[in-house]
């Protein structure tokens, strides 16, 4: 009995003990703060993550507005759903703006190719954009040319056939992952870069052997399209040039260039600089293309070089639009309070290539940017600072759309195109253009964009502005716990932040795992819904949103670089 009593002591007095550790480990001294459901951020992450519409607006966007090529009839369509959609979550002057002329429209209406000699063949493949339409049933040739001697072989042989363009592509079986997310050690890397430097372009670089080999490549390519133009060529169609498993990356079409070849920088300038383009108004009649499987083309070839005469029937139906040259952004804002003159700006590129449905590329970046906005309308917060949302047309032809923008609200740089192409050139070497402030240029704080697929935010790319660097980790601390904490002095590029940053603006990019951008979706037949991953998403939107509202809420305006000189 008295055993049995001092046994139930101890375990009293080790329940009291256990209880009391646990509340001083919860209690708000402990050091775990509690947090506070009232703080703007923890609202912002409870909607986001909760209550989010972003996989809803990306369906709409792609499954039933379906692709945006720059000036079609499914890019105006976006424009205006997103335009009507921002002002009925209640954001203020929802509009499109007009921007151009970009040039002709393209829609395809009716497509479809197969092998019929010596057998039935299905064929996977997909028109470029910009293509003239074609109804055909001809006979396929092959042409293997890897130089102009070797191209002269097919002279006289081609005029009404449908030509294979390039040679084979050897097809690898894949031991790595398609998808992948940043590992540590690729965050570590980007953390520890340093300040970016004055480097040459590799791109212009002529003391790069891989610049000179891309010059020549570019020459040869620019001789064989001239070449079948000559001949009379009725369909030319190109391997995939990269992808397989029925994945197939898709442009646009080619326009025979003149060529200068009388110099380096003259090359350069004639391949890099003032090209014709397919979607220019006034640009010259071409030969339809298409873009072929590589596993389809392959065989193809082989057949055709072991004496096989191969038959194929294409009907390629489709529609040029010239009504109207201009392209459209879609703006619209949350009006600011004490600081409203001052602004805040996200955004996203919504057009995107024709083979897919533009998911990752960059639907998944509208579909932030507009979860971003209603989260912080559906919360009631109110900006200091107006908040503006811009969905770009034009940046898969490079970033005319956000340029344009930028050139007529901010700045832009007092250069030729001359000049300009120099500056490439020498690796941006010499004096700095000078910058032409536009009637907002000091209004604009900070601008924040997504496009780089799918994957979760890591972190922010600083654009080398160290003075980005405290407040952004500040901002990041809420998120640890979603793996987004990396800041990076690096620069990345081929997006709209850039045309900020070319005038000396705070522009970002935020850091994000690629998950299968490179390998799978980016300008594919298989950038579609099913490709995105949906708590990526969300994450993606309600950082974006808490970046937007912190932005807007700073006493002064956000810190800008000083422009190299």
């Amino acid at each position: 009995m008295r055993s049995k009593r001092f046994t139930a002591i101890v375990l009293l007095w080790v329940l009291l003990v256990s209880n009391l550790a646990f509340g001083r480990q919860n209690s708000p001294s402990s050091g775990a703060t509690p947090k506070d459901p009232n703080d703007p951020i923890e609202r912002i992450k409870d909607e986001g993550l909760n209550r989010s519409q972003v996989m809803q607006i990306l369906s709409y966007l792609t499954d039933v507005i379906g692709p945006r090529l720059t000036g079609s009839p499914q890019m105006k369509r976006a424009n205006e759903w997103t335009r009507d959609k921002l002002a009925e979550w209640g954001l203020q002057n929802a509009h499109l703006e007009p921007w151009g002329p970009f040039g002709r429209g393209w829609e395809l209406k009716d497509f479809s190719v197969e092998v019929i000699a010596p057998q039935t063949i299905p064929i996977i493949a997909y028109p470029k954009a910009w293509s003239p339409g074609i109804d055909i049933t001809a006979d396929v040739v092959y042409v293997d040319a890897r130089d102009e001697n070797e191209l002269q072989k097919f002279k006289g042989t081609l005029k009404g056939k449908i030509v294979l363009t390039a040679p084979m592509r050897e097809v690898k079986a894949h031991f790595e992952p398609l998808g992948a997310r940043m590992t540590e050690k690729d965050l570590l890397e980007l953390a520890n870069a340093p300040m970016p430097g004055r480097q040459p372009s590799r791109r212009f670089d002529l003391n790069d052997p891989r610049t000179r080999e891309r010059i020549q490549n570019s020459i040869f390519a620019a001789k064989k399209l001239q070449f079948f133009t000559d001949e009379g060529a009725a369909l030319l169609i190109d391997p995939s040039a990269n992808g397989d498993g029925g994945t197939l990356f898709v442009g646009a079409a080619s326009v025979p260039q003149p060529l200068d070849t009388s110099s380096p920088a003259a090359t350069m300038r004639s391949l890099f600089m003032g090209r014709i383009r397919p979607y220019d108004k006034n640009a010259p009649p071409i030969i339809p293309q298409m873009v072929m499987a590589i596993e389809h083309y392959n065989r193809l070839a082989r057949m055709i070089k072991a004496g096989e005469r191969v038959r194929m029937k294409v009907k390629m139906d489709v529609q040029f639009y010239d009504q109207d040259l201009m392209a459209y952004n879609t703006i619209a804002e949350i009006p600011g309070t004490d600081k409203k003159d001052e602004i805040v700006m996200l955004g996203a590129h919504m057009d995107s290539w024709h083979a897919g449905t533009g998911a990752t590329d960059n639907a998944a970046g509208v579909a932030v940017c507009m979860e971003a906005v209603r989260i912080l309308k559906a919360l009631g917060l109110q900006p200091r600072r107006t908040i503006r949302i811009a969905l770009w047309s034009g940046e898969e032809q490079g970033l005319l759309g956000s340029r344009a923008y930028v050139a007529q609200h901010f700045g832009k740089l007092e250069e030729s195109e001359d000049s300009s192409f120099m500056r490439m050139v020498s690796g941006g070497s010499g004096a700095p253009p000078k910058i032409i402030p536009g009637p907002e240029y000091d209004k604009l704080s900070v601008y924040f964009n997504l496009d780089n697929g799918t994957g979760r935010i890591r972190g922010v790319y600083l654009q080398g502005n160290e003075a980005a660097r405290s407040i952004f980790r500040e901002w990041l601390m809420p998120f640890r716990e979603m793996g987004a904490a990396t800041l990076t002095l690096a620069n990345t590029g081929g997006t709209d932040h850039l045309s900020f940053d070319a005038i000396g603006l705070p522009g970002f990019q935020f850091i994000q795992d690629e998950i299968e951008y490179e390998t799978r979706t980016h300008h594919s037949n298989m950038d579609v819904y099913d490709r995105i991953q949906a708590d990526d998403m969300k994450q993606a939107a309600t950082i974006m949103a808490a970046f937007v509202y912190n932005a807007a809420m700073m006493n002064e305006r956000f810190p800008r670089k000083a422009m190299r000189q």
